[in-house]
């Protein structure tokens, strides 16, 4: 039996005058990977921070419950990762897990044992020497979440007991994605929590990781429900639970009706009328209440989401042909042709930095291509954008100003409506009106450039990582608003069941050549990425092997005269005759080691394996096996490559 590692019992919090959660309980036990989701507002990462808090270094700052208690075993270790990634100015990798290790125990507050932490646990982690020692905000969004973990490990010695995670998805690019959900169910060398908990909205993320998933609602009796599973696992018990739910408050009010017919018969005819049925009849009553607002807090948490199209019937509203472009002398991509056309759906990925956002402001026309040309339809297409810096708000605005910014009234499909209504469409409270934008959480924010959007008219709509913040239910209704919308869409999101379900072409950036490819699927895409990231180790591997045999040249003694002629014969020969037959076999040897790796980790990924742990253990072992030989093939290649000069 699995040791429980925390107990949460009756948890409630409020802020101000608003509660968010009550009634709450959760357990965690060894081994249990826990996907916490929930809509906007309703206290995921409070929740998060306040269990964090519940355990001995858990956090800084502690988030404590109104009411409710939290247990763990004597000498448990938690860490927690916040959503943002802060460092101190200056800081670099090594110096960031140097302070954080400073907490161990295990260092006793000394530098010297706190750096040697520091480096052991940044090397398993992934850092290399020359990364370890850059300037923090030189690191990319994944890196940086790298980092945040690592120092959260160091501080717990590198083996936490508990891992909290407040949307550690948020930002990352796919390679990124890749890495946390192999840290998360595999762990980095020796590097893993044994239990870890955390907020995403990320389904694909939950369907790869969570073993559990548990969803804070007000939905829910007793404001959660937890699912043994992944994410399609849960998607399956929750329609079951809701709809059994609704069926019981139908069948509730019926009794109710058949109540207020028997209270309402004069005296005469309810005389065998008990004090019990009266009684009973009032708690039916209370019930009803109970479920009804169950019932419709399930059918408020999606956000009423709807592009309004211009109609126009263009074919071809833009197109690029043969564009490339470079920012700060970095080749972004190049030979690139593509079209925008109604009805369909673009999806850009890449790794962070690969020109996407570039690619955007081309298309729009606000930025121009190095080579080719732009071509926009006459007259131009409306273009309606949703940036992923959410910045356009003007600072101190009021939430009406900003989702209606000429006055009270709004003006949606030749329908007018006051400001408060078109408000409740995106979930907010009329009270939330008259606060400003910048005390919105991320998902509130997120709402209200979507309704400021869905009020002006499209014919093109560009979503640059429309999904940050977004909670799962909105997430959902996103993907049926932009299915729908007969105009074009340019997305780009790290989002990959929203690129699975809508995008019906794939540009994917960031190839070593600077050629991008133009796929047709989510696994054509990232088969692509996968390759880019092959074929720009190859050429990391050679170049460090051209620098390693340069300085090697230089700083060998100058040849004797008479052995300078003989030279060009002994170079033929640093391979022998099984080295050449071996190297010659070395790409095909590759390719075979790493088609192994990939069914092995898609093996890993079958909901079946989860419950059958011997099973999930062996198959665990035999996709560390086929990685280790991955890794020496490369290893093994270089070395031949260097002998063979």
């Amino acid at each position: 039996m699995c040791r429980v590692l925390l107990t949460a019992t009756n948890l409630a919090k409020s802020h101000g005058l608003r509660e968010l959660f009550r009634g709450v309980s959760v357990s965690i036990a060894d081994g249990e990977r826990i996907g916490m989701i929930g809509p906007n507002g309703a206290g995921k990462s409070t929740l998060l921070r306040m269990l964090a808090s519940g355990c001995a270094g858990g956090m800084q700052g502690r988030e404590l419950a109104d009411d409710g208690t939290i247990r763990t075993p004597r000498g448990t270790i938690a860490v927690y990762v916040p959503q943002r990634d802060e460092f101190a100015a200056g800081a670099t990798p090594l110096s960031a897990a140097t302070h954080a290790a400073l907490a161990c125990a295990d260092c006793h507050g000394d530098q010297h044992e706190a750096e040697v932490l520091a480096t052991v646990i940044l090397g398993k982690i992934g850092f290399d020497d020359a990364r370890m020692d850059v300037a923090v905000e030189t690191l990319s969004g994944g890196w940086k979440k790298r980092l945040s973990l690592a120092c959260a490990l160091a501080s717990a010695g590198g083996t936490p007991d508990l891992l909290f995670l407040d949307e550690p998805t948020n930002h990352l690019d796919v390679e990124g994605l890749r890495w946390m959900e192999e840290f998360l169910v595999r762990g980095s060398h020796d590097l893993r929590a044994r239990a870890v908990i955390f907020v995403t909205h990320d389904r694909v993320f939950l369907e790869n990781c969570a073993t559990r998933i548990i969803e804070l609602s007000r939905a829910y009796p007793e404001g959660t429900l937890s699912v043994d599973g992944n994410y399609s696992e849960f998607r399956r018990r929750r329609g079951e639970f809701l709809d059994m739910q609704a069926k019981a408050q139908q069948s509730l009010a019926n009794t109710v009706r058949e109540d207020d017919r028997w209270l309402g018969r004069r005296a005469k005819a309810r005389r065998t009328k008990s004090e019990a049925r009266i009684s009973d009849s009032a708690e039916r009553r209370a019930e009803l209440s109970e479920l009804s607002e169950r019932n419709a807090a399930a059918n408020a948490a999606n956000a009423g989401i709807d592009f309004t199209a211009s109609g126009r019937r263009t074919r071809k509203l833009i197109a690029a042909t043969d564009i490339s472009k470079s920012l700060g002398g970095r080749l972004l991509f190049k030979n690139l042709d593509l079209e925008a056309v109604p009805g369909e759906c673009i999806g850009l990925m890449g790794p962070n930095g690969a020109g996407k956002t570039t690619l955007l402001r081309i298309l729009m026309g606000e930025l121009a291509p190095d080579t080719g040309t732009i071509t926009i339809a006459d007259p131009a297409p409306r273009i309606v954008t949703m940036s992923q810096t959410r910045a356009e708000f003007p600072k101190g605005a009021l939430l009406q100003d900003a989702i209606s910014p000429l006055g009270e009234k709004v003006r949606f499909r030749d329908m007018e409506m006051h400001v408060k209504s078109w408000s409740r469409r995106f979930l907010f409270r009329d009270e939330q009106l008259l606060q400003s934008v910048s005390m919105l959480s991320g998902g509130e924010l997120a709402r209200a450039h979507v309704a400021r959007m869905m009020l002006e008219t499209a014919d093109v709509l560009v979503l640059d990582e429309p999904t940050n913040d977004l909670d799962i239910p909105t997430l959902e209704v996103l993907e049926d608003a932009i299915e729908s919308f007969p105009g074009a869409t340019l997305l780009v999101t790290h989002d990959r069941a929203m690129l699975e379900s809508l995008a019906s072409r794939i540009v994917v950036l960031g190839a070593p050549d600077g050629v991008p490819r133009v796929v047709a699927s989510l696994d054509q895409a990232l088969r692509a990425l996968e390759d880019f990231e092959i074929a720009a180790n190859r050429a990391e591997a050679a170049a460090a092997n051209a620098r390693r045999a340069t300085d090697a040249a230089s700083s060998a003694p100058a040849p004797h005269a008479s052995t300078v002629a003989s030279a060009p014969a002994t170079a033929k020969k640093k391979l022998s005759y099984n080295e050449q037959r071996e190297f010659d076999g070395m790409e095909a040897a590759i390719a075979a080691a790493e088609k192994k790796a990939a069914e092995c980790e898609a093996k890993l990924n079958d909901p079946k394996l989860l419950g059958d742990h011997a099973a999930y253990a062996k198959a665990c072992d035999a996709s560390a096996a086929a990685q280790t030989e991955v890794t020496r093939l490369y290893a093994r290649w270089e070395e031949l490559e260097a002998k063979r000069g």
